[in-house]
């Protein structure tokens, strides 16, 4: 039989290499759920990190930060890696990446290291799903892929629902170390079985000799001009924003580089990332749909943690717990998302999505306060992700309407960028403003904590009264008095400053809802095969 008969035949029925595709199903399910586990699992181990290493909190979200951001850089490239090295070759190189680089994480003496070898992670990490996904579609027949990729999803889903938990577990009952280390036996075991069942269908050959050259030029600019960013996103608050010289400089470096990017790939045969793309308006509109909806996910992930173990007194376990219900109702929700999607218009879809997400930020914002008990703090939480559970799938739908299929890969690149993109910004932005806005709060309390104020000084008298009961001298209870009340300040002041981040986030996803104006909605059942 000729070559070109015979390819068919394995698009049709799966190319396997002789091995079970359920096998092959579930090694790179493993690998899936250790990459993803590892995005969210050292979110509530931040204070903690930041403890050991003698970091602010505000340098600890670096750890979350770095990795994002190399993770975005490999993305567009993923796919001519895979397809120049070899798919299995590529794949086998991220999971030993990833692995390897897990463990340096956990040995890591300094901020410094940790973030370097997280940034590796991220680089390792960054080339896993698009591998899998690609393995996944070649392995099943058409009629079996949905199934094989609910399995690929459920893990997908199932490991951010459970690495909260765990990290705070593991953090409480060991060290934060450990949250790096589990990766380690899960790396070595899929490596193994990647060697031994994973193969690459012979039209990856044919495809290889086919390839065209890498854009070494615009992929420096991309890397630069985000690495710069955000180094500006993470150093402004500790450095004093544009005040600082080195901010200003590390600032206009980034700008000139990423503007030095779009002027030198829109004229590219083989661009790193196809701005042509960016013409469509539906895509265009969706990859900045998907950027605020990781600016506020990854946002209020990072926020929550810190607001729960530094002003509710939350051990690292029970911060986990209080987010871990949210990953489930998301789960549980994603056969109703299937299902409408072929009911109902996906556009309408994101309006209710967007909308419930940003009334439920608006309802976190008047319920979330210091003494705010465990039950409605994991509540919360739950209905903030309902409205993300209608916004991920049917956001990545729209995105390949009006798209050739042979721009897929691209397609899926670019969604997975602005996505960490965005959840980089957030993070950033949260905790830079709960630091400025702390400050200005307490600048404010402070104001009416004085003599002339009544409130003010019968509740110092009440104080200075109980200490004296238990004890204290006059001066002395005074002083304990005033310090009693200053750490209240401080508290409120956060706790307002929490507050302002909340608004602002529910204001930024509300500011999305016009932008369905602009998008063509597939019509309903149609979205399936892109989603």
């Amino acid at each position: 039989m000729s070559e070109a008969a015979a390819t068919p035949s394995y698009f049709e029925t799966g190319w396997t290499g002789g091995r079970n595709p359920w096998a092959i199903a579930l090694v790179v399910t493993m690998a899936t759920f250790m990459e993803v586990l590892d995005t969210s699992v050292a979110n509530v181990s931040l204070p903690h990190i930041a403890g050991d290493l003698s970091v602010t909190s505000d340098e600890s979200t670096w750890v979350l930060t770095s990795y994002l951001v190399s993770n975005a850089v490999i993305l567009p490239i993923s796919g001519w890696l895979a397809t120049r090295f070899g798919r299995k070759r590529f794949y086998m190189a991220c999971v030993a990446l990833f692995t390897v680089t897990s463990l340096l994480s956990g040995l890591a003496p300094s901020l410094g290291w940790l973030i370097f070898f997280r940034i590796l992670q991220g680089l390792g990490g960054g080339g896993l799903a698009p591998s899998e996904q690609a393995i996944l579609v070649d392995t099943f027949p058409p009629v079996k892929r949905g199934m094989a990729m609910a399995i690929y999803g459920m893990a997908v889903v199932l490991a951010p629902a459970i690495g909260p938990t765990l990290g705070g577990y593991i953090t409480d009952h060991s060290s934060w170390r450990w949250i790096f280390f589990i990766n380690v036996p899960v790396g070595i075991a899929s490596l193994y079985f990647s060697h031994r069942f994973v193969t690459d269908p012979p039209h990856l050959k044919r495809m290889r000799e086919q390839a065209g050259p890498i854009d070494y030029v615009g992929l420096s600019l991309v890397a630069l001009g985000l690495a710069f960013l955000q180094y500006v996103l993470d150093r402004g608050q500790e450095a004093d924003w544009f005040h600082s010289t080195e901010i200003v400089i590390f600032a206009v470096a980034s700008a000139a580089f990423l503007i030095g990017f779009v002027f030198w790939e829109w004229r590219q045969p083989h661009p790193v990332i196809d701005l042509h793309m960016f013409k469509n308006r539906t895509f265009a509109s969706s990859n900045v749909m998907m950027l605020i909806l990781g600016f506020s996910l990854y946002g209020t992930t990072v926020m929550l943690p810190l607001f729960e173990q530094t002003l509710l007194g939350y051990t690292a376990e029970r911060a986990g717990l209080s987010l871990s219900p949210g990953g489930f109702v998301v789960m549980a929700l994603m056969p109703l998302v299937g299902y409408l999607m072929s009911h109902v218009s996906v556009r309408s879809m994101i309006g209710f999505g967007l909308a419930a997400l940003s009334l439920s930020l608006l309802y976190m914002s008047h319920h979330l306060y210091v003494g705010v008990d465990f039950h409605t703090v994991w509540l919360l939480r739950v209905y903030q992700m309902l409205g993300m559970a209608f916004l991920f799938v049917p956001i990545n739908s729209i995105a390949y309407v009006g798209t050739p299929p042979e721009k897929s890969n691209a397609v899926s690149g670019m969604m997975n960028v602005s996505r960490n993109i965005g959840g980089s910004i957030g993070i950033s932005f949260v905790t830079t403003l709960v630091a400025r806005r702390s400050q200005f709060h307490e600048s404010q309390l402070a104001n009416s904590t004085n003599m002339y104020n009544t409130a003010f000084t019968a509740r110092l008298q009440g104080l200075a009264h109980a200490f004296q009961s238990v004890g204290s001298s006059s001066i002395d209870a005074t002083h304990q008095g005033l310090a009693a009340i200053y750490r209240q300040m401080q508290l409120q002041a956060s706790q307002l400053a929490y507050l302002d981040a909340i608004h602002i986030l529910a204001i930024a996803v509300a500011c999305m809802l016009p932008l369905l104006l602009l998008v063509k909605s597939p019509k309903p059942g149609e979205a399936n095969t892109a989603a």
